[in-house]
């Protein structure tokens, strides 16, 4: 095709091809539109297809670290002209160096790693790094606070496991200044409860709670919150349950500090007949797992020193290996109807509870032949805490548990629990709970790793009736976002976790609600410098 324009620009003809000799004639109107602007406006379109071709044709070959002119114009504009996404994407080059593996070693003794983010950027600046190099230094910061962080972060999972699992001088100055009490004077030796109250004790008209702790300040603060908040405190009869070691102190301080009218037993283990004669299904699991778990786990150096394990799961494992695991006083509620043959329903109350409002009515509650009577804890405000299900306790990897379980069931909570005795005579609870003890030590401990509630949730399955979450509120022992108002408001608060509330490492928010029911101008308490805060 040929284009011609005539030398007064009236006439522009266009001659096709292959030899035609025929042409189109376009006149046009002088009148209207200038000759001269027609032709300056082919010329610009013209122009234009060529530039806008140029944009694209470089914006896709300029290379990555390289920018022309153009292709930057072309950058800018050719989104806006042609529509096309803003965002910038990662050269692919960043992207293989950061995948590349970086051991340890690499970056042992180095200097020149930036140690902040403000030093990265400054040296990046200065340097006119490319992509490449650019990554490779990104990936050595970001390794190098990778590994700090898990340090720390380890540290700190192993200082707290320490000062969990230790007994602190104040409270162990406690239980020698009130052991040496009922050696020298006779009213810390008192008989509890006094002789004409003992038939209270099988009398099923009162409410009987059963509280099982070697911890005399934890098991003061149990009994105090529970009597002063309790509406007919006559008709409560507490049972604290304790080992030999702590006897001394702890009928020491309760016939010391009497709670009237309310009635208190002080009984160490070795005072139940039933735990004399024979053998014992828990303390012959304690003994096993204690062993296997000595083997298993290699202490808290050897699973600090592990190099490849993530610290949540080094955390999991140092408090494993907490004392409290295997104390007899956590494993003893299984055997409540064996040790009170007489009574028909208990309420059991952990040694790290606040009792805050009567629980008296508990009573009242039908619990439609169930034997637990439980807070469900999948559901709640708070996502952290009230978020667990089988599958947060059970090992469900292993063939055992999952052909048996469903991993998205409900959990429940210990620590405030109903249990109707009456009814769990009638079950093979206490033989399940033992069975599935005895699975879990054959298997390396590989069916749970710590406590009694992954057992307790076998055992009791399909026994356990829900109550209301106003009864027992969890967490205060790992969770420092609880919300104070919130715990002050709940039935009973449980400080389950780590940072118990007469440790040093409780939360500072949450400990009054547990200080209140401490009476620190008592002369034991303050012998011993057991202070508020």
């Amino acid at each position: 095709m040929q284009l011609h324009i005539s030398p007064s620009l009236r006439h522009v003809t266009v001659l096709p091809g292959k030899g035609l000799k025929e042409f189109i004639k376009v006149k046009v109107a002088s009148r209207r539109l200038s000759y001269r602007m027609l032709f300056y406006s082919l010329l610009f379109f013209t122009f234009l297809l060529r530039f806008v071709f140029v944009l694209t044709s470089v914006d896709g070959i300029d290379g990555e670290n390289k920018c022309s002119t153009i292709g930057c114009l072309g950058k800018k504009l050719g989104p806006r002209i042609l529509g096309r996404s803003t965002e910038l994407t990662i050269p692919e080059v960043i992207y293989r160096t950061l995948d590349e593996p970086l051991s340890k070693d690499e970056l042992q003794g180095r200097s020149d790693i930036p140690q902040t983010l403000e030093e990265f950027m400054t040296e990046t600046k200065k340097g006119g790094y490319d992509a490449k190099t650019f990554a490779v230094k990104l990936r050595e910061m970001v390794t190098l606070m990778e590994q700090r962080t898990r340090m720390a972060k380890i540290q700190e999972y192993l200082y707290r496991h320490v000062a969990s699992s230790s007994i602190p001088k104040q409270l162990h100055c406690l239980a020698l200044r009130l052991a040496n009490e009922h050696s020298n004077n006779a009213e810390a030796r008192l008989q509890l409860p006094s002789a004409e109250l003992v038939p209270a004790l099988v009398d099923n008209s009162y409410f009987h709670f059963v509280l099982a702790s070697d911890n005399v300040l934890a098991a003061s603060v149990v009994a105090a919150s529970l009597i002063r908040n309790c509406l007919r405190p006559q008709k409560v009869v507490l049972h604290i349950i304790t080992d030999k070691k702590t006897y001394y102190p702890m009928q020491a301080w309760f016939s010391l500090h009497p709670l009237s009218p309310a009635i208190i037993e002080v009984k160490a283990l070795h005072h139940f007949d039933w735990f004399t004669k024979g053998k014992v299904p828990v303390l012959e699991a304690m003994e096993k797992d204690q062993k296997v778990r000595s083997q298993f786990r290699g202490g808290s150096s050897a699973i600090v020193a592990n190099t490849t394990e993530k610290p949540n799961i080094i955390a999991a494992k140092l408090q494993a290996l907490s004392p409290k695991y295997n104390s007899v006083m956590n494993h003893i509620r299984i055997h409540l109807p064996e040790l009170f043959p007489s009574l028909d329903k208990v309420v059991f109350l952990d040694d790290d509870i606040v009792v805050q409002t009567d629980l008296t009515p508990l009573w009242d509650i039908d619990m439609n032949g169930k034997v637990n009577g439980a807070v469900e804890t999948c559901s709640g405000e708070d996502k952290f805490v009230m978020s667990k299900r089988l599958k947060s306790y059970l090992n469900f990897s292993h063939p055992l548990i999952s052909e048996n379980f469903n991993p998205n069931e409900c959990a429940w909570a210990y620590g405030m629990n109903i249990f109707d005795l009456e009814a769990w005579r009638k079950t093979n609870i206490s033989l399940t709970y033992h069975y599935w003890v005895e699975q879990n030590i054959k298997s390396d401990l590989s069916l749970w790793q710590l406590g009694t509630l992954p057992p307790g949730l076998i055992a009791f399955h399909d026994h356990v009736h829900i109550i209301d979450p106003f009864w027992h509120m969890l967490g205060l022992g790992y969770q420092e976002n609880t919300s104070f108002a919130d715990a002050a408001n709940a039935g009973v608060i449980h400080f389950n976790g780590r940072a118990k509330p007469w440790l040093e490492i409780a939360f500072p928010r949450l400990r009054p609600l547990w200080t209140k029911y401490v009476d620190f101008s008592d002369k034991f308490i303050r012998s011993c410098h057991i202070r508020a805060s």
